[in-house]
């Protein structure tokens, strides 16, 4: 009998480990989370300043890493700092669900690296 109580109670936490993660942002949130980011991403993600990357059709997790990176100081850019100062990994999980879930415009990389002409 305890034998199986272990084995019930094993269970239970692989169960809720697991469903961690696996939990996904939530894109309808996402959108409504990004309204700052519209600005310089544009609203569909596909910034039409080269300056600034698309995000449509990013990987999610890339995204993540990305924003984690800034937030954390890995990545140098005080304006990106500040704008994922306040957000939350669920924040961070809801935004990057929302730019990886739209159709991209990018094609080609022409005038979408720094220096190419």
């Amino acid at each position: 009998m305890k034998r199986a109580i272990t084995l019930l109670s094993f269970g239970a936490i692989l169960a809720f480990a697991s469903s961690q993660l696996l939990a996904a942002g939530n894109a309808e949130n996402g959108k409504q989370k990004a309204a700052t980011c519209f600005a310089c991403h544009g609203t569909d993600g596909n910034a039409v300043d080269p300056q600034y990357p698309r995000l449509a059709g990013q990987y999610n997790l890339y995204l993540q890493r990305v924003l984690h990176e800034y937030k954390e100081g890995q990545r140098d850019n005080p304006i990106m700092k500040g704008m994922v100062a306040t957000l939350s990994d669920q924040d961070i999980e809801d935004v990057s669900t929302y730019f990886s879930s739209l159709p991209s415009k990018l094609d080609t990389l022409k005038n979408h690296i720094s220096g190419s002409k």
